[in-house]
């Protein structure tokens, strides 16, 4: 285990935390949480040893080894994905090597009963048992098990590294690190570059991992998937809880409000006191009690309510000038890379007031085709703007293409006019930046502040047609959620692409898939999405699998409404396929009243007073009883669909 000690450190003349103390056990699941510039990825530095502290020490036993994966990576060029990857295993590769050697020994020599022969058999034996110890007989699938869960293809295994993006090189040594399989796996922002299904593969990763994570993310449903602790920083000190995300902030939140009282109370008591010392210090028959209540006053421990950090963005977007009812529409729209065709014969349209998101593995064609619908790729085909549209677009990574050398005000004054260039430090304050702030240069803003910067230049004239790549990257949790709440205002059309999920929901009516170069479309939400392609967790399959197996081309997706058909119109099933729903329809009942019965149970519990006087196991039994009912959930929405296959 990890023992962090008294640990403070200064950034900018201020504490980003002071005097801090915790420990991180074997099997912990932390999930390191605070607003941009907190302090967090210092932290992770500091446990990693690649960054010192002020004060304060971290210790650890002699044997423990800590995996770090930092935001920014040097990638090791010139070997191939799967030669990369297996250099995490040096180790074992060296030992194989020596197996080899000692047994070739072996088959040559024969003095069997001489001592060199006794020591090169017994070496042999040591280093067979180290190697089966250590997973060395199945290493090669190992490596491509981690790697293809990651979201490398089976032929990628053998291109060079240097043809992958940044992103797909911070998988390979986000495998490198899982591969090493340390102690304590730290991992600051990893869903960044991940995609939906690559984000679910680590969660189940990590949740069955035999050593402690720690991980920054501000991607709520991978926190609250994966963390059963939840460490904060805030004004420079932590605040710990044994519960996921989500949990956590209902539970702060409570103590918040607890702590509020208590201190209430208690200055009610002390001005009390006060004043009763202040009204009789002058009589003398009194004298001993005033000096009574003196001392009384003085042993006081005083509660103290620390300041609530409350500053958030604060934005809306401008009313979007009505456009024609058709927004954008690609006819047989082609888009090529030499001989690799990324998007073949696209026929897509959108309307006024659709809200899309973009959805798929990495490099399956999402910002390609957002850049050609801005008008900043070129195509084959057909596109075509509507009547009025004015079109806004935040690049994936434009936070980075901002001029380093410019400052705050300088990339938002040069991008207004007319009436805009009068209110640019308003605009400013509203994301965060005023005073001094606005004269950084923007090559020493963090990420966040980038992205926040970027946010900004999207305000300065009205749109109607708003394309979103990646949005939430570097942005903390309250940003995101007001990002989300502005967007769910906006009145004009919208694509999304990104991968958080939580972000995702309830923000689109329409959600587009790009694989294998087409496109295809699903009514709904994000979470509708994963159901009707059953790539949602384990749990969630696990729950379904039995049920659809010989449904799956049967049944339609239930997020997608469907017109009333007279039975007479049905078309008529023979009586073992009949027979076939019927069973299925009786074991998704069974499974209700089992879930049923199971929540019942947990509401019991959780109705006796004492239950929360245990916080550990209040937020475990809360979490158990948050899955009972989205497994209940989901399997009424199958018992309704199912059912629908026997009228």
């Amino acid at each position: 285990m990890l023992s962090i000690s008294h640990l403070s450190i200064h950034f900018g003349g201020n504490y980003l935390f002071d005097d801090i103390s915790f420990t991180i056990g074997l099997r912990d699941r932390i999930g390191l949480v605070g607003k941009n510039g907190a302090g967090k990825s210092t932290l992770l530095k500091i446990l990693a040893r690649q960054q010192e502290a002020e004060t304060g020490s971290v210790s650890q036993p002699n044997d423990f080894t800590v995996g770090y994966l930092s935001q920014d990576i040097e990638a090791t060029l010139g070997k191939t994905v799967y030669e990369e990857t297996k250099t995490a295993l040096a180790e074992l590769v060296e030992l194989e090597h020596k197996i080899h050697l000692y047994s070739e020994q072996l088959a040559t020599r024969t003095d069997y009963e001489s001592d060199e022969y006794c020591d090169i058999l017994h070496k042999l034996g040591e280093a067979n048992e180290y190697f089966d110890f250590h997973g060395g007989y199945t290493m090669e699938g190992d490596v491509q098990r981690i790697l293809m869960g990651l979201g490398f293809l089976e032929r990628d295994m053998e291109r060079l590294v240097d043809e992958f993006s940044g992103g797909w090189q911070m998988r390979i040594e986000l495998a490198k690190m899982l591969l090493r399989k340390p102690d304590c796996i730290l991992l600051d922002e990893p869903t960044n570059h991940l995609d939906i299904e690559s984000i679910q593969w680590l969660e189940e990763y990590l949740k069955t991992y035999e050593g402690s994570v720690v991980l920054v993310s501000h991607d709520r449903a991978f926190l609250d998937s994966v963390c059963t602790r939840t460490i904060e920083i805030t004004n420079g000190n932590i605040e710990d809880y044994p519960a996921s995300y989500s949990r956590y902030v209902v539970l702060r939140q409570e103590r918040r409000e607890q702590t509020m009282n208590a201190y209430k109370n208690q200055q009610r008591e002390i001005a009390k006191t006060e004043e009763f010392i202040e009204r009789f210090r002058s009589k003398a028959n009194l004298a001993s009690r005033v000096q009574s209540r003196v001392k009384a006053l003085d042993r006081i421990e005083r509660i103290e309510i620390e300041e609530e950090d409350t500053s958030a963005i604060k934005f809306r977007f401008p009313p979007a000038p009505r456009s024609g009812q058709i927004v954008v529409e690609t006819e047989k729209l082609t888009k090529k890379y030499g001989e690799k065709t990324i998007l073949n014969e696209i026929d897509f349209g959108l309307e006024r007031g659709d809200r899309v998101a973009f959805v798929g593995k990495n490099g399956e064609g999402k910002t390609t085709f957002s850049k050609i619908l801005v008008g900043l790729e070129s195509y084959i085909g057909t596109l075509k703007l509507g009547h009025n549209v004015k079109i806004g677009y935040y690049a994936q990574h434009q936070a980075e293409s901002l001029d380093g050398n410019s400052t705050v005000f300088e990339i938002i004054d040069n991008a207004a006019a007319g009436e805009m260039r009068t209110r640019v430090r308003s605009l400013l304050g509203a994301f965060l930046f005023s005073g001094d702030a606005v004269f950084k240069k923007v090559k020493v803003l963090s990420g966040g502040e980038k992205s926040r910067l970027a946010l900004a230049k999207l305000l300065l004239e009205p749109i109607n047609f708003l394309v979103l790549d990646e949005p939430t990257n570097h942005l903390d949790m309250r940003a995101k959620d007001v990002l989300k709440q502005s967007l769910l205002d906006y009145d004009g059309a919208m694509i999304v692409v990104s991968h958080d999920r939580e972000f995702l929901q309830g923000l689109t009516n329409k959600v587009v898939e790009f694989k294998n170069g087409k496109l295809k479309e699903y009514s709904g939400d994000v979470y509708d999405f994963l159901r009707d392609n059953k790539i949602e967790s384990l749990r969630q399959l696990e729950i379904k699998k039995t049920a659809q197996n010989n449904l799956k081309n049967e049944i339609k997706p239930a997020v997608q409404p469907k017109p009333h058909t007279p039975a007479s119109n049905h078309p008529k099933r023979n009586d073992k396929d009949r027979r076939a729903i019927e069973k299925h329809v009786s074991e998704t009942e069974a499974l209700i009243a089992m879930l049923e019965k199971a929540i019942a149970t947990i509401e019991n519990e959780m109705s006796h007073p004492e239950f929360y006087t245990n916080p550990k196991s209040s937020a475990s039994i809360t979490l158990l009883y948050n899955d009972k009912r989205k497994e209940l959930e989901d399997a009424m929405e199958l018992w309704s669909t199912l059912q629908e296959q026997l009228v």
